[in-house]
């Protein structure tokens, strides 16, 4: 049985209807528009920015409370990103519950079991322990005592946890809507764990 662990932002009248439009406008509650893929302009922006290479790169982790983009490595974890492109692409990720979720630390995910033991159909993976930090947002993969056993479960940290480095292997870290992560459910197990509702590349909301 395998059991994955991480250890522990003018005129009067013409002065009238510019006052009367103000207050009419003011009574309304202003949001930004909803652009491709669901994406808010602050996201398109972000999206727009990358180079193709960057693009390519960049996944969207949709929550029930909102979007959550998220840079890859793949310069220090290329079996890793390799890995986290299959399964996305495989739609595996999809649906999976935040198994085990510690404030202040991370939310871990990835398990189809949604027991912390589960993992994918595929091998697992040698590690890539690298010089990226694990700080608020980096993304590790999840393993067993076994250092080479990463396979599709993943955490993200809530912050800075500095005894994980050089000891899991990052392969990702929140680019924006850290606030988002910030609400999913705690607890190992949570009550009611929230869940992937989508993982996907970054690139399909620029395509819609």
């Amino acid at each position: 049985m395998r059991t994955f662990i991480i250890t522990r932002t003018p005129t009067l009248v013409t002065a009238i209807a510019v006052l009367a439009a103000f207050v009419l406008a003011a009574s309304f509650v202003w949001s930004p528009p909803a652009l491709a893929g669901g994406a808010s302009e602050a996201e398109q922006k972000l999206l727009a920015a990358l180079s193709p290479e960057e693009l390519a790169n960049t996944i969207v982790l949709q929550l029930k409370h909102g979007r959550v983009i998220i840079r890859l490595r793949p310069d220090k974890a290329p079996k890793h990103v390799e890995r986290v492109k299959q399964l996305i692409a495989d739609g595996f990720y999809n649906g999976h519950t935040f198994h085990r979720v510690i404030d202040g630390f991370m939310a871990q995910t990835g398990d189809p079991t949604g027991t912390g033991m589960g993992g994918s159909s595929y091998p697992d993976l040698a590690a890539e322990f690298n010089d990226l930090p694990f700080k608020r947002g980096t993304i590790g993969a999840a393993r067993t005592m076994d250092p080479n056993s990463a396979n599709s479960q993943f955490f993200i940290c809530f912050a800075d946890t500095d005894h994980l480095n050089g000891k899991y292997t990052v392969w990702g870290q929140v680019a924006s809507g850290m606030e988002y992560v910030d609400m999913i459910a705690k607890g190992e197990p949570p009550a009611t764990p929230d869940t992937i509702e989508k993982m996907y590349m970054a690139s399909e909301d620029l395509k819609k």
